[in-house]
């Protein structure tokens, strides 16, 4: 996580949304007495959408903890993809 103050960030604009988008990186930019900002990649936007999407249905919850508790004790299993003609 990096964090900035307003002024650091606009004289550094450039570097600080290379660093989120390249690295991951979450950045807070902290106002002052105003509320702060967090700036994040597309990317990790998108998955937090997704796991938020994914958990909001209870029934999916317990397919995925099941899946996961499969997984941890050995229960998982591959299945062969059938190949398209």
């Amino acid at each position: 996580m990096i964090t900035a103050n307003v002024s650091d960030f606009r004289k550094d604009i450039k570097k600080y949304l290379n660093r989120v988008t390249q690295n991951f990186e979450t950045l807070i930019i902290n106002r002052g007495k105003d509320s702060g900002v967090v700036v994040m990649s597309l990317e990790e936007y998108n998955s937090l959408q997704a796991t938020q999407h994914e958990l909001s249905s209870f029934k999916n919850e317990q397919r995925l903890d099941s899946a996961i508790s499969k997984f941890r004790k050995g229960e998982s299993f591959v299945k062969p993809l059938e190949e398209l003609e």
